[in-house]
């Protein structure tokens, strides 16, 4: 369930995450959407003649899984994405499941910005690891986020 939690409330060491076994509609799916159409994705016999020996998922596919535990859990939703570095430390294969974990690392309390620590591990081996700065998200945007929406 989405959250929102604003600067206020953050603490150093806080920590949320969410999982996604990756498919091969995914895989298909985010190459159609960013264009990337790279064989090491979507070819295994041309794959498999890689370092990797087959094919493997999007490395921004499993990363915009950062986005989505930043944006919707902590800081959730109304947080404003300001930086991100990323380091591809392993391949994600079709039938992974990649949980990506964000941790508040620091707190700039006069810009009111978190640097949080990111990482996506896949059988509790870290396959990206990284750094984002963020804007949690204001009072205003709490008081929305948590007024119930009527029926429709």
């Amino acid at each position: 369930m989405p959250s929102c939690v604003p600067f206020e409330q953050l603490q150093i060491g806080q920590t949320a995450s969410l999982g996604k076994t990756i498919t091969e509609a995914d895989i298909l799916l985010f190459s159609a959407v960013s264009m990337d159409t790279n064989p090491v994705h979507l070819n295994e016999e041309l794959a498999a003649e890689t370092l990797f020996k087959g094919r493997v998922a999007h490395g921004m596919l499993c990363g915009s899984l950062i986005s989505a535990v930043l944006g919707t859990v902590l800081p959730g939703l109304g947080t404003i994405y300001l930086t991100q570095s990323m380091r591809f430390r392993a391949p994600v294969r079709i039938g992974d499941t990649v949980t990506a974990v964000v941790e508040v690392a620091a707190l700039d309390h006069e810009r009111k910005r978190a640097t949080m620590r990111t990482r996506c591990l896949v059988r509790g081996k870290v396959v990206i690891e990284g750094e984002a700065v963020v804007i949690p998200p204001g009072e205003a945007v709490v008081a929305v986020a948590e007024t119930p929406r009527a029926a429709e």
